[in-house]
């Protein structure tokens, strides 16, 4: 099925190489890194984690925003959703490739990806964040994979593919409970402190993700045969607004813990978020803002309905996601330090462009598999 990716029209392959010029611009500066080391980028002692792990922790939720397709077509049997589940298995695959490369450039020299596996701790959760991770991305790739073939050629999936789906589906959960559990796991951190930041992940997760999933929908309908049905669509766009719900109710019930019992070393966090002159003050209202727009405009039926705007508020649930899990989680843990000083960090040029050159390779990746799923649904007749 591979040789189905080296055919496409012009437009296919302009992508194709924008995104490999992407791909090598970043490879240069992570070049750059290597000989110089993270000095290069905006961490510092205070903080250790930057843009790298910010955007680990929000990829994370993509991946694990499939699981929204696969369990109802599997467990309960939603047809509706047979066509797109692909589409959520092939968008976890590339989301989880680039959580770890960006673990990967996180490290610095990446010999030492190597002790997670020759010198393994299992008391560490950094260990089981990389097994469940791994086991995840395996899991994606065979049983997308193995259905795609099995639909190619017109004969049902091999038998031991449904154990490994209803594997996967819990297995989806792990993986951002367990990333969560990585932060909670520092007591020092606050803003990390907190029981409900699991649940907060995954409500996070599952509006971003299958948010994601709908506009790859409308890319593919607009450009290719397929043709997602919008029974699929509008049953996506529910599971999001659910979910965004939930996300912004936990936040608030934190808000009201944190405050109303006046804890110091919490409010401190809160306070270089939201309020003062810190530089993600800008960013973390227009977080609130996106993610309240959203709610609104996916609660009114008429809105909802309206894929023009259904498409553009995808888009505003995407990037105000990001930025809660993206910049502020990591940041807002960081600053203030557990001595409430403030040391601001901010990425540099290089480490942007690394970061850059990472999404670049997720979306290659995403472009590859699902031009390969379309050329089988097309020839398969399942594609309309």
């Amino acid at each position: 099925m591979l040789e189905t990716a080296l055919k496409g029209n012009k437009g296919y392959w302009a992508w194709v190489m924008l995104l490999l010029g992407v791909i090598g611009a970043g490879f240069l500066c992570y070049l750059y890194q290597f000989m110089f080391g993270l000095q290069i980028t905006g961490m510092s002692r205070d903080v250790s984690w930057g843009f790298y792990i910010a955007q680990l922790t929000f990829l994370v939720g993509v991946a694990a925003g499939g699981v929204m397709l696969v369990l109802p077509y599997y467990l309960h049997d939603y047809k509706a959703f047979g066509k797109v589940t692909i589409v959520g298995e092939f968008v976890a695959v590339a989301a989880v490739s680039m959580c770890m490369l960006f673990v990967l450039v996180d490290l610095g020299q990446p010999i030492r990806m190597l002790n997670l596996f020759l010198h393994p701790t299992p008391n560490s959760v950094l260990l089981w964040d990389a097994t469940v991770l791994s086991v995840y991305l395996l899991l994606n790739i065979v049983i997308g994979w193995k259905v795609l073939e099995a639909e190619r050629a017109a004969v049902a999936p091999p038998k031991w593919v449904k154990p490994l789906i209803y594997i996967s589906i819990p297995w989806a959960f792990t993986i951002h409970t367990v990333t969560a559990f990585l932060y909670c796991g520092i007591p020092g951190r606050g803003f990390w402190l907190t029981a409900i930041l699991a649940p907060r992940f995954l409500s996070s997760a599952f509006a971003s993700g299958p948010a994601f999933v709908i506009l790859i929908c409308f890319i593919l309908r607009r450009f290719t045969a397929f043709e997602p049905s919008k029974k699929a669509i509008q049953a996506l766009a529910k599971i999001v607004t659910y979910a965004l719900i939930a996300n912004v109710f936990f936040m608030l019930c934190e808000v009201f813990v944190v405050f109303y019992s006046q804890i110091p070393e919490h409010m401190d966090h809160f306070k270089y978020l939201y309020w003062g002159d810190g530089i993600l003050v800008p960013w973390m209202w227009t977080s609130v803002a996106l993610m309240a727009i959203g709610i609104i405009l996916l609660v009114n039926p008429i809105t909802r309905s309206n894929e023009f705007i259904l498409g553009i508020t995808c888009v505003v649930i995407f990037v105000g996601t990001w930025i809660d899990k993206g910049m502020g989680l990591i940041s807002g843990g960081f600053v203030p330090s557990p001595l409430h000083y403030y040391n601001e960090y901010i990425p540099t040029l290089p480490e942007l462009a690394i970061s850059a050159g990472i999404y670049g390779i997720g979306f290659f990746m995403i472009t590859v598999l699902l031009k390969i799923a379309v050329s089988v649904k097309e020839e398969a007749g399942t594609a309309a």
